[in-house]
């Protein structure tokens, strides 16, 4: 089962304690590293190792970035988020996560992105447009711990809402850090609040923190609106 993830006060516990126990074997063979990776979306499905500790769901990491300044169009963004690779349980998240830079050492505009395996980290993807987000922007120099904080809790099914996380985001930002974590039905009050809730305590946010609930349609909206915008200005 989860163990490793079972408990609040546990699961970082626990799972620095994976980590380091995957430490020494990381240095002698990066090449493990290469588990799981697939040279195209979704091409292989994870699958745990003899003695590994599944994961309730596969999960798939993904980097995007971009230059700033240019507006990005839905096919140069699809085009631009490059799948990292996808693991089925603690042992195999642990290594990827312990050869990935840290959000805080990112520089410019750039995006991690941890789903569950099949669904792309986009609007329009069947899992996700009816869903929408909780958006939390972060001072600079918090992003790896609430990032890492996140993540764990993600993983080890602490949010509590069945099926209806998708994925969660750090988008690396010149002034800020945001983060966000998706969830598939946007009308659901009570899961958005429950999500709300379990945000602001394995974060350990400060209470003033501000979060917001965007929805996808929403998202989708403001994005073409500005580039309705951005078009009528350049003349286009």
């Amino acid at each position: 089962g989860n163990s490793d993830f079972d408990s609040d006060q546990g699961s970082q516990k626990d799972c620095e304690k994976e980590k380091n126990d995957n430490d020494e074997d990381n240095d002698q063979n990066t090449a493990k590293k290469k588990v799981c990776v697939s040279p195209k979306y979704n091409a292989t499905i994870a699958v745990p190792g003899v003695g590994e500790h599944p994961l309730q769901y596969n999960y798939s990491f993904w980097y995007s970035r971009r230059t700033p300044g240019r507006p990005a169009s839905t096919q140069s963004y699809e085009s631009n988020i490059k799948q990292i690779g996808s693991f089925a349980s603690v042992e195999q998240f642990w290594r990827f996560y312990s050869h990935m830079i840290r959000p805080g050492d990112l520089t410019g505009h750039s995006d991690f992105h941890l789903f569950k395996e099949g669904i792309k980290p986009m609007w329009e993807d069947d899992a996700n447009k009816l869903g929408g987000k909780w958006i939390i922007r972060l001072r600079k120099g918090l992003a790896s711990r609430c990032w890492e904080n996140l993540i764990l809790a993600m993983l080890g099914e602490q949010f509590m809402v069945g099926g209806e996380i998708c994925g969660a985001v750090v988008s690396v930002r010149f002034q800020e850090d945001i983060i966000s974590i998706w969830n598939k039905t946007a009308s659901d009050q009570a899961t958005i609040t429950r999500i709300r809730d379990t945000l602001r305590r394995v974060l350990n946010l400060p209470p003033n923190t501000i979060m917001e609930y965007k929805t996808h349609t929403d998202s989708i909206k403001a994005w073409e609106d500005f580039h309705g915008l951005v078009n009528a200005v350049g003349g286009r």
